[in-house]
Formats: structure tokens, sequence, C-alpha cells
């Protein structure tokens, strides 16, 4: 099995990889609800949250620059937000959505960064998310796995071949076209025998939780501690 890195960096130890997942989900929450209510304008409280965070990705042991690199995917989003409220002539509004939307993002992966996604799905359903949405993501997490080893396996051999892209641009084309469609196929196919594997196995329709203990007294301290945090510094 081929773990993604921030499935790599879940697996880590420290204070913040031990908390209980429903305890980082309400931070997270209230973290969430605090910046969206934040003014656009207010840098000095903006850049408090920033530290918090940069304090919570040294605390898990994370590597910062990594984190703060994979944040900016969502910046092409916001950004083209951003442009359109600028245009409108509503600059504040643009600035808010790319700060906030970037904050968010790296919050979001501190929290995924220290907590499998397995035992986080496990606390968003002990939290009572819905769940056909949490049966539809631990299958989502399930069968990229299943997709990334045979694109392993697909671009090995190709190299034992000695595929290479040479050639004109439409026969590039054409061999990424094979390739993609023999991928899916191939997927599609080990998808169907992992699931006859688990009706074999009577599986009804939900996964073992691997979050059953109950919320320690640590874990109710870190939430109310950086709710209460949080909530100081929002009103200041």
């Amino acid at each position: 099995m081929h773990h993604v890195l921030l499935d790599r960096w879940s697996r880590g130890r420290s204070p913040l990889h031990a908390r209980d997942p429903r305890a980082k989900i309400l931070a997270l929450l209230v973290f969430l609800v605090v910046l969206a209510t934040t003014p656009a304008n207010a840098f000095v409280t903006l850049t408090i949250y920033l530290a918090i965070l940069m304090g919570g990705i040294l605390i898990a042991g994370l590597p910062a620059w990594g984190l703060l690199l994979r944040a900016m995917a969502v910046l092409p989003f916001s950004l083209t937000f951003a442009l359109v409220s600028w245009l409108a002539g509503d600059g504040l509004r643009a600035l808010g959505l790319v700060e906030k939307s970037y904050l968010s993002t790296v919050a979001v992966l501190l929290v995924v960064g220290t907590t499998p996604l397995p035992r986080l799905l496990d606390g968003l359903a002990g939290l009572g998310a819905p769940r056909l949405l949490i049966l539809m993501a631990q299958f989502l997490y399930r069968y990229l796995f299943v997709i990334s080893e045979q694109a392993q396996h697909l671009r090995l051999a190709a190299a034992c071949r000695q595929g290479t892209a040479r050639g004109r641009r439409r026969g590039r084309f054409r061999a990424a076209a094979g390739a993609l469609a023999v991928l899916f196929a191939r997927s599609y196919y080990r998808a169907e025998g992992i699931h006859r594997a688990m009706l074999a196995r009577a599986f009804s329709g939900r996964f073992t939780p691997q979050t059953g203990a109950a919320v320690q007294g640590t874990d109710v301290f870190f939430t109310l501690a950086v709710a209460a945090f949080l909530i100081v510094v929002r009103i200041q």
C-alpha cells in the first residue's frame, strides 16, 4: 500500500496526534467560525491565528514549509473569486477571501495531518455527521489507494519496457490516453473483486469504528482551552 504524504504525517507521534479526533474536530470548527467572523482588515488578529497554526504545526512535528505550500492549492480558486470582488469594487472582501481561505486550508491540513483519516471519519460519525457521507468518504479513501497502486504498477511496467514519452505530441497523447484507460479498467475490476470479498465477509454497510473509547479529560481540556483562547483573541 502506497500511503499518500498526509497519511504518513498522520501516523506520527506528538501531543496533537494523541488527541481524540472529536476534540480536534470541535477545535477546528471553533477556529473556522472565529476566522469567518473576523474582519478582513484585522491584520493583528489574523497574524495571531497564523501564529497559533504555526505553533500547532511545530508541536505536531510536521514539515511547516511543505504544509504551507500544499495549502496554497486553494489560492487559484480563492483568487478567482477575489478578483471578481475586486472588480466589483469590494477590495476588502477580496482580501478577506484570500486570507481566510488560506488560513482555513492550513487549519484543515493540520487536523488531517495529525489524524489518520479512518479515525477522523469515526470522529465525525461520533459527532453526528450523516452516515451516508461518512460511508462514501471511507470508500473513496480506500479506493484511491487502489487506483494509486494500479498506477504504480503501470508506471513500473512501462519503465521495464523502456517506455518513454518520445515522439510527436499526438503519439504521446495517444499513449497517455491508453494508459489512463487501462488504469481505470484495471482499477474497476480490482474494486469489484474487493467488493465481492467484502460481501463474502458479511459486510453490513458499516465499518467498525476505531474511536470507541470515551473522550479523556485531556481532550476536553484541549478543546476548551483552544476555544477559549480563540474567542478571547477574536473579541479583543
